[in-house]
């Protein structure tokens, strides 16, 4: 019945490995099927290198299993949360890719430094503060994907336009319209985190992006106006 849903979730899960985004088990991409109210992820502490489409769990946005026989992966109910408030999102990644998840590790936003970051965003890619301790004596996961939401909401982030996020002390989620667009933006956020932690590390004051090359480079790819690519 979720034959091609499946299929779509282990494709993408099995391009982070192949990008360098995971190591052994180390991350989830999630599909979601929003006609018939159901989201497909991979199963919790499957190696990459045994995972088979069937292996593939689908649930409700609830957390009900609706298909499959293997447990779901652990941050599935992060997965759920952000499906169920943020209606666009059509595939999730999250990964514990090295240096997107160094950021996190130091509780840092990346300075948005050079044009291939403004390629994408016009901001710092967002942290999100440490959880408290009654979220994280709580329902943590479902709490994970709170934390995102109100991190967004008080910064005045549209998860349209910024589609990445740092949790502290955690790793990276990255979502979009659709799970190939997810997958797209996790390997970028790796990329753009690995360039600012070099400039950096070279320079410990290096200097932010102009805001003019900010907008031209965003503005080139993603506005009114674009040309970018091949129409």
């Amino acid at each position: 019945m979720y034959q091609e849903l499946k299929q779509a979730c282990y494709e993408a899960n099995m391009q982070l490995p192949a990008l360098g985004l995971v190591l052994f088990t180390f991350g989830n991409a999630s599909v979601v099927d929003r006609e018939r109210g159901v989201f497909a992820i991979k199963p919790s502490g499957v190696p990459y290198a045994t995972l088979k489409a069937e292996d593939i769990v689908v649930l409700d946005f609830a957390n009900n299993v609706v298909e499959g026989s293997k447990r779901p992966s652990s941050d599935t109910k992060t997965h759920a949360v952000l499906y169920g408030h943020w209606e666009h999102i059509g595939g999730i990644v999250h990964t514990h890719s090295t240096y997107a998840t160094a950021w996190a590790q130091a509780q840092l936003d990346i300075p948005i430094l050079g044009t291939t970051h403004a390629d994408h965003l016009t901001v710092d890619i967002p942290c999100a503060p440490p959880m408290d301790d009654q979220m994280i004596a709580g329902d943590y996961e479902h709490q994970t994907g709170w934390q995102i939401i109100n991190e967004f909401q008080r910064r005045g982030l549209s998860p349209e336009e910024v589609e990445m996020v740092l949790l502290s002390n955690h790793a990276p989620f990255t979502w979009g319209k659709t799970v190939e667009k997810a997958v797209y933006h996790s390997a970028v956020l790796e990329e753009v985190a690995r360039m600012a932690y070099l400039s950096c590390t070279l320079r410990p004051d290096v200097p932010r992006l102009k805001p003019a090359l900010v907008q031209k480079h965003y503005e080139r790819k993603h506005g009114a106006h674009s040309y970018y690519g091949q129409s």
